[in-house]
């Protein structure tokens, strides 16, 4: 005789910024849902760290305040070249910096105050039938539920299993971070350009500053190590020199990834409804990652609210829905991102482009606002 299988409104596969504050909005709406996270909380994640202040009215309607828990509060953009040249700029809404290992810790101990249940497990296989999705993990446990959300990051094997278009291509991109103790004002994010890469720069909570930086792994595969690569391609550009030579690492070792892609998703697949970077990527470039994870968890569980409570009629415009808001709020930005992106690439076209900013700063600010969303409306 078949086991019975639990079976929840809404399964969020992946308890990170997106999966989390999704699980929080609608449990406030009294939906059950399950988190499946694969990790333990809390972790370090290779992340930028920085988040828009869009965002703010959002998570304080949920009750999380992130300088409750010692998140740095910034307004000032400065951007260097390969060259050394420096431009500063206002960001026009600001930001703040707080780590993804205190970040998401503490969206996770909010959740479940909430009444979020969290399985600590792995997801291999979804099946959808008859309206109802069967929920697979490495643990062998099965669970049901009427929707899923896909919320696991930028790249796994579920999504091989999903059949998605992108994981059948290589990316090209790999980053890596550290934490480190050193001089940087509290109120100022950075991003620092070498040849083919660039690193961010900007404070957390405590006294602690995160260094993230991406890179074309072609580039980075011509020498040995991460070190060497550093004193031999990062270190050119002297403001990082500086940073990385007169600070102390908070880490025994850099966190490192790999695969990172930035090809076009669906955020809608197999009836999946995704988020966050699983959703679709914008490039580190631009800084504002993280917001957009916050923002498609909005929209996901607005729509998801709606579909249950019968304002949306059925799954299929659900869907579609869904669809049309997450492209509506986000095409534009992805595609500035992608062609920012494309410029700095080309190393010919990289060092003019960084010339015209420096002769016209301004245009650090139209550009941020580009990349950038208005604030978001409180649940």
């Amino acid at each position: 005789m078949e086991t019975q299988k639990p079976t929840y409104k809404v399964i969020i596969i992946g308890g990170g910024l997106a999966g989390l504050t999704s699980a929080i909005h609608l449990s406030m709406f009294n939906i059950e849902v399950l988190v499946i996270e694969k990790n333990s909380y809390p972790k370090h994640k290779v992340c930028g760290e920085y988040i828009s202040n869009e965002v703010l009215p959002y998570l304080n309607s949920l009750g999380f305040n992130p300088f409750d828990f010692g998140a740095k509060c910034m307004d000032d953009f400065e951007l260097t070249t390969s060259a050394n040249k420096s431009i500063k700029s206002k960001l026009p809404l600001g930001g703040f910096g707080i780590s993804r290992y205190k970040l998401d810790f503490q969206l996770f101990k909010l959740a479940q105050r909430k009444g979020v249940e969290v399985v600590h497990d792995a997801v291999i296989d979804i099946s959808f039938d008859n309206n109802l999705f069967t929920v697979n993990t490495k643990n062998g446990q099965f669970f049901q539920a009427e929707i899923v959300i896909g919320s696991y990051g930028k790249r796994a094997n579920l999504d091989i299993n999903l059949e998605r278009s992108f994981i059948k291509e290589t990316s090209p991109y790999l980053a890596v971070k550290t934490h480190v103790i050193t001089d940087f004002p509290s109120n100022k994010v950075a991003l620092h350009n070498f040849i083919g890469g660039y690193c961010g720069v900007s404070m957390v909570e405590g006294n602690t500053t995160n260094l993230c930086y991406i890179t074309n792994y072609k580039s980075f595969k011509k020498f040995k190590n991460i070190k060497e690569f550093q004193e031999k391609v990062v270190f050119k550009n002297s403001a990082l020199r500086s940073i990385f030579q007169n600070s102390v690492s908070q880490f025994d070792q850099p966190l490192s990834i790999s695969q990172i892609s930035f090809k076009i998703k669906n955020p809608v697949e197999n009836h999946i409804i995704m988020c966050g970077d699983t959703a679709g990527m914008i490039h580190p470039l631009c800084g504002n990652g993280m917001a957009m994870a916050i923002r498609s968890a909005q929209l996901a569980s607005e729509t998801i609210i709606d579909y249950l409570h019968k304002k949306i009629p059925n799954r299929n415009e659900m869907e579609q829905h869904y669809a049309n808001q997450w492209n509506t709020t986000f095409k534009s930005r992805l595609k500035t991102g992608r062609t920012i992106a494309y410029l700095f690439r080309q190393e010919w076209l990289a060092p003019i482009v960084l010339n015209l900013l420096y002769l016209f700063p301004s245009l650090i600010s139209k550009i941020i606002k580009r990349t950038h969303g208005a604030p978001m409306k409180a649940v």
